[in-house]
């Protein structure tokens, strides 16, 4: 399912990180269905095929995509990845800074490895792929970045304490960083995602998303064409004047 918002993106070139399905999947096919030039970002070659799978529905549809692997927390991976885009596009309008990892456990049994990696792939990635971008994007006097926050980071959640932290901390360092390079015509939001039925919900009993269906006050999960709306909005010329802000397309279940 797509969203039916459009906007003009036509000319500009887009990074999506772990677009290789889910929400990713669903931003960066829009962005390419309302004009855009798009890079779909994967972190091995166990999503290669569903990254291939997502750019060759884009380009079916007229659109322009091309895959792009990187693990986002590999600071030599991301430097070849923009290399590439430098190479390939020469220049990036927008990155979308999505990729991610779900794990839940309570903190006395939860491993400093997982809660490294969930904090390497969603905090680490979002640095080492905002660095990049920010120079290609004040050498072009233009640009915008958008980060996949979380409304757990406002709420909290048992067993996901590195989770909720991991995304508190892309809010914190979305607003610290719009206040850096908002002047340089490089706007900085992020978006916190309510439940959206993507495939981490997928293996969730039924009993549990009824539950969480309802507690929000649209008597529905989302589905990702009720958010991707949000980031064409961000990444278009409308918000322009946007700087800091997190936006939150989840139904009303948390009021931020």
């Amino acid at each position: 399912m797509t969203s039916d918002i459009s906007v003009d993106l036509n000319g500009k070139v887009a990074l999506v990180t772990g677009a290789s399905s889910g929400i990713g999947a669903a931003v960066v096919t829009a962005f390419a269905k309302n004009g855009a030039s798009v890079f779909v970002n994967y972190p091995n070659d166990s999503q290669a095929a569903a990254a291939e799978a997502v750019a060759e529905a884009i380009k079916a549809s007229g659109g322009s995509a091309q895959t792009i692997a990187a693990d986002v927390a590999d600071e030599s991976q991301v430097s070849d990845m923009f290399q590439e885009i430098t190479q390939t596009a020469g220049r990036l309008d927008i990155l979308v800074n999505n990729a991610g990892i779900a794990h839940s456990s309570p903190l006395e049994t939860l491993a400093l490895s997982d809660f490294q990696r969930v904090m390497n792939v969603h905090v680490v990635g979002t640095f080492l792929c905002s660095k990049a971008a920010i120079q290609m994007m004040y050498a072009q006097e233009r640009g915008c970045i958008i980060n996949t926050a979380s409304q757990l980071a406002y709420i909290g959640a048992p067993a996901f304490s590195h989770y909720t932290a991991a995304k508190g901390a892309i809010l914190s360092f979305t607003r610290s960083l719009a206040l850096e390079v908002g002047s340089r015509n490089v706007p900085v939001n992020a978006v916190a995602l309510g439940a959206t039925m993507t495939p981490i919900l997928e293996d969730v009993p039924n009993e549990v998303l009824d539950v969480i269906k309802a507690n929000i006050p649209a008597g529905k999960i989302a589905d990702v064409a009720d958010i991707v709306g949000a980031y064409l909005f961000l990444a278009s010329d409308a918000a322009r004047h946007f700087r800091g802000q997190c936006i939150s397309p989840n139904g009303g279940d948390a009021l931020l």
